[in-house]
């Protein structure tokens, strides 16, 4: 390119679509298991490392480049979330109920100031961000010894993979200029 020449930016595509639908897959199947309607956790391993896990991740790195720093830590850090429970399961790296449940208080902790993070952005963020918190904190209690935590944090989980597929479909809509909108309900 010579000196006087304006250097061009291609337009990426909302990497938002490919990041919620990564998520919401596999919390989907994970819940599902977590609720009991399947058996074990290693069906999601798939799903972890390259849905949910890669792909997550590969979303949040162009949400950088997009400018949504939102968006880029809440895909990255999900993705890497994915990857981290994949292997930790998959190389059998929990000594214990107690250990997975600091893992999991650690990811409550960080979805709560996403969630104070998500009021900003639109009432379906927000209301992801809720679903999840909540899904997140009955898992963690299921770890340290509460009952019915598994099963209620399966149950919350497969509601927050819904609503996370509800957020990828209304932007999916918006990308293609479908005739069909469906309200995402701005921040004020």
């Amino acid at each position: 390119m010579a000196d006087n020449e304006t250097p061009t930016t291609t337009p990426i595509a909302n990497p938002a679509p490919l990041g919620l639908c990564g998520f919401a897959l596999t919390t989907f199947v994970l819940s599902c298991a977590n609720a009991g309607f399947i058996s074990g956790p290693q069906v999601v391993l798939g799903l972890a490392f390259f849905y949910g896990g890669l792909a997550q991740m590969l979303a949040g790195m162009w949400e950088f480049k997009t400018g949504n720093t939102f968006g880029a830590t809440a895909f990255t850090s999900y993705g890497a979330f994915w990857i981290a429970l994949a292997a930790t399961i998959q190389f059998k790296m929990i000594p214990d109920a107690t250990s997975m449940g600091f893992f999991l208080l650690g990811w409550t902790i960080f979805t709560l100031l996403m969630f104070l993070a998500s009021f900003r952005t639109t009432g379906a963020l927000v209301i992801l961000f809720l679903a999840l918190l909540i899904t997140f904190a009955l898992l963690t209690a299921g770890e340290f010894g509460v009952e019915a935590g598994h099963k209620l944090g399966g149950y919350f989980g497969i509601l927050t993979a819904l609503i996370a597929w509800y957020n990828a479909l209304a932007g999916l809509l918006v990308a293609t200029k479908s005739a069909i909108k469906l309200p995402v309900w701005p921040a004020p």
